[in-house]
């Protein structure tokens, strides 16, 4: 059964890669369930999606196109087995680990709904940055993960609810243009001769797409 198998908030951390100086990457699964809601703009508004989660960099993280992110146990083991380290749900900075949902599989746009309430909106891939690679300490971590494309899912809130560990999620709308979060984290990353299907995604953030034009157009 596709359900989430841990709910994660920040447990915030000194952060020696960003001038903000905390960081609030480090998440660990909670007790009972948690509201979700839309956060509102990126740099203004309340951060996550989660309440009683915490974003300190602001300026790149959070917002209604970033209010929650999953990451699969599968992608996790994978990734146990390749670093020959354990993993726990939340180390990579999700709120919401899965077990049996293909993250990296959803395509763009595509609607989860968890529990009884909860309604989330696949919107983009994760991308990796400097503070990911403090926390892993993984030499080249950077361009490993983005090699491997497995990024993990941000979601924005459609109708807000509780989710707890153990809610069931079920996929109940997929739109047409079958342009996956792994497929659109290889176009802005690794095959930018993908870029162009971007484009064809109304669902995608408009920050992303706007930046899609920029870069065909330079």
């Amino acid at each position: 059964m596709s359900r989430i198998l841990s709910v994660n908030l920040a447990v915030p951390e000194p952060n020696t890669a960003k001038a903000v100086g905390v960081t609030g990457i480090n998440k660990r699964p909670v007790d009972g369930p948690v509201p979700v809601r839309a956060p509102g703009p990126k740099t203004t508004g309340l951060g996550s999606g989660l309440v009683g989660d915490q974003i300190f960099d602001m300026a790149h993280h959070g917002g209604d196109d970033q209010a929650a992110y999953a990451y699969a146990r599968e992608d996790y083991d994978w990734w146990e087995a390749e670093l020959g380290r354990d993993l726990p749900g939340g180390i990579f900075g999700e709120n919401l680990t899965t077990t049996g949902v293909d993250v990296n599989g959803a395509l763009i746009g595509e609607r989860w709904r968890i529990g009884a309430e909860l309604l989330l909106q696949v919107t983009f891939a994760r991308i990796p940055c400097a503070t990911f690679q403090l926390k892993m300490a993984e030499p080249q971590w950077i361009k490993r993960f983005t090699r491997e494309a497995r990024p993990g899912a941000y979601l924005r809130v459609v109708e807000p609810g509780e989710v707890r560990a153990g809610d069931q999620v079920t996929v109940v709308h997929r739109p047409d243009h079958g342009v996956s979060v792994a497929e659109g984290f290889r176009a802005w990353t690794l095959e930018p001769e993908l870029l162009p299907r971007l484009l064809e995604v109304p669902e995608a953030p408009e920050g992303v797409r706007e930046k899609v034009r920029q870069r065909l157009a330079g």
